[in-house]
């Protein structure tokens, strides 16, 4: 709950920032059918770069917050997802929009709103997961057992 503002916030800059690019390069007319591929194949780069960093920026600050290290885990999960696919959807959304003659434009608040949504959603389904599934148990006993401690 304490980083949920962090999570839906990372996920809302990150898709608008990488729909503004994209609006710029339909608006310069550097964006066309020629350069889609190789443009969309850097969004889907910068898409993992941008999770990895963000995801250690999020680890750090939950730990120097006292968050106990599966709930740190859960929170770098769910941030590295949310970026990751917010920077996927920034990226197609204005060619979506364009294709449906609607100005690409409005892409940049729609993935706002849009991750807000998806970045709850996703923390929960993350969080529920890691913490409270079979699965979740096993990753806490296993983290536990590297650091030598019950967790």
């Amino acid at each position: 709950l304490y980083f949920l503002t962090m999570l839906v916030g990372a996920g809302g800059n990150a898709g608008n920032q990488a729909s503004v690019r994209v609006i710029r390069g339909l608006a310069l007319g550097s964006l066309n059918r020629d350069t889609r591929g190789a443009f969309l194949r850097r969004e889907f780069k910068m898409a993992a770069a941008l999770a990895v960093i963000l995801s250690a920026a999020g680890f750090a600050r939950a730990v120097a917050f006292g968050t106990s290290l599966p709930e740190s885990a859960a929170v770098t999960a769910a941030l590295a997802a949310i970026v990751f696919l917010s920077v996927c959807l920034g990226s197609v959304l204005p060619l979506g929009l364009r294709a449906l003659r609607v100005d690409p434009a409005h892409a940049s608040t729609t993935i706002q709103v849009v991750m807000d949504i998806l970045g709850v959603l996703i923390t929960v389904v993350v969080s529920v997961a890691m913490l409270d599934s079979p699965w979740g148990s096993w990753f806490i006993e296993a983290v536990g057992k590297m650091f030598g401690k019950a967790l």
